[in-house]
């Protein structure tokens, strides 16, 4: 079992609850990410659901999560030949941090045409690009990243004015990823303002959806971030996943808020 496996594992307590504990490892800063905290649901509801693997999840963060026990309360709203729905409410100490609705599938059993407009970006290959600049930065250690373009952003502090991120990912245990983790591997790239503002202060999360087209194949996965919109504040960012064979296997799109540090 890897490291991700282990710290996103869950207990079934009764009918549609389970219970799980959020690890030390995956916080940026002092508050756990995202998308850690979301598969950590995902998990549940792919435990009390039929079908097994997360094809579109949705989810609202209404308070950041703290280290230790977690809660997961699931309702099941429809079960279908091939997609099964629910919700599923992430609580601590009674109160609701993550809200999360969900359609599940069997991913293998997936048939049908296949198009893109997008193609995957040509780039250098994980080995010979350098990790992280993102120093002291905890969640780096168990979601690896190496980025190919903005770099500069944490090097020498520039914004290039490009609102994208083109970059690596894999685990910091080496271990391949699966559907439940491209949950959180979608919310493991900085975010993409950074290249307009700098490295601004703090980029809290909203929402986030996941929509998850295949399961990976061995190896690191390519993962492009960007953002078109800066309104009074807040900010989109659409990303997309492929694996190490090429294939989309993720795209997401996020709400954020964009904190300047304050002056002094």
């Amino acid at each position: 079992m890897g490291q991700f496996d282990s710290d996103t594992a869950v207990e079934r307590v009764q009918d549609n609850l389970y219970r799980g504990e959020v690890a030390e490892g995956w916080r940026v800063g002092s508050v756990p990410n995202g998308g850690y905290l979301l598969a950590i649901a995902g998990r549940a509801l792919g435990q009390a659901l039929p079908h097994a693997d997360p094809l579109s999840v949705n989810a609202f963060f209404l308070a950041p999560a703290d280290l230790g026990p977690i809660e997961c309360r699931i309702e099941v709203l429809r079960v279908g030949g091939s997609t099964s729905f629910a919700e599923a409410g992430l609580y601590q100490s009674g109160e609701l941090k993550v809200k999360v609705t969900a359609a599940y599938t069997d991913l293998d059993a997936l048939q049908g045409e296949n198009w893109t407009a997008v193609q995957r970006p040509a780039c250098p290959p994980w080995d010979a690009c350098e990790a992280s600049p993102q120093k002291g930065l905890e969640f780096r250690k168990l979601a690896e990243l190496r980025l190919v373009s903005g770099r500069q952003v944490f090097t020498e502090r520039r914004a290039d004015g490009s609102g994208e991120f083109l970059g690596w990912l894999a685990h910091g245990d080496g271990a391949d990823a699966d559907a439940l983790s491209l949950l959180m591997f979608a919310d493991a790239m900085p975010p993409p303002v950074f290249t307009v503002l700098g490295p601004v202060g703090w980029v809290p999360t909203v929402e986030i959806t996941v929509q998850v087209r295949a399961r990976p194949a061995p190896g690191p996965l390519l993962a492009r971030v960007s953002c078109r919109h800066l309104t009074r504040g807040v900010v989109e960012e659409d990303g997309e996943i492929w694996d190490s064979a090429g294939n989309l296997v993720a795209i997401s799109r996020q709400t954020a808020k964009a904190r300047l540090p304050r002056k002094k």
